[in-house]
């Protein structure tokens, strides 16, 4: 399989029911299917002789907070033999359970972490499936666009008690001079250093 167009006619004849579109797009070959499809899909396009896309580059989501399906999850893959690109998407409920490709793709297992950390996307049967990149005490899901931008908490990390802690917001205004003056002209406490 040397190009995209007869790449995209085989898997379109020997997936037939399972794929729900195909489009060629900046050299690269985006299929569109069903969830539930998505391991059969998989264990095609990485096992089949013809096709090999044996990598998985990264797992990615888009938030549509207004559509019903609210999420579309993303699989990038690589044919290192055919240097040939794919993109895998379907589109899931905010509380739909996706199986986990970690059994097709061990280096899913990350990238799953991070699509449950980012956006609250749960896979079924994930061997570890926990925050990644957010605290553990973290309260919602940072790429969703319903995650609230300011707070009434922060977080930081307490020297004495060696740990992240969280508390209220401190806006305090300590070591702000500001005297509206001409910044040409220079500030007062710099003009009484001057004096002196």
């Amino acid at each position: 399989m040397k190009d995209l167009i007869s790449l995209e006619k085989l898997i379109n004849s020997e997936l037939t029911t399972k794929i729900n579109s195909s489009v060629i797009r900046h050299n690269e070959l985006k299929l569109s299917i069903d969830g539930e499809d998505l391991h059969n899909v998989l264990l095609f396009i990485k096992n089949d002789s013809r096709v090999k896309f044996r990598q998985l580059i990264d797992i990615t989501a888009v938030d549509y907070p207004e559509s019903e399906n609210r999420f579309k999850l993303i699989y990038f893959l690589l044919s290192h033999e055919n240097n040939l690109r794919l993109n895998v998407e379907f589109f899931i409920k905010e509380n739909d359970l996706v199986s986990s490709v970690t059994s097709i793709f061990p280096s899913a297992n990350w990238m799953e972490r991070e699509v449950f950390d980012m956006y609250g996307i749960s896979f079924n049967d994930h061997p570890d499936l926990r925050r990644i990149l957010t605290d553990y005490n973290f309260k919602g899901h940072p790429l969703r666009k319903d995650f609230p931008l300011t707070g009434h908490n922060e977080v930081r990390y307490n020297e004495e008690n060696k740990k992240v802690i969280y508390e209220p917001v401190k806006l305090e205004q300590n070591y702000r001079n500001f005297d509206y003056e001409s910044p040409w002209e220079g500030t007062k406490y710099v003009k009484e250093i001057i004096k002196k």
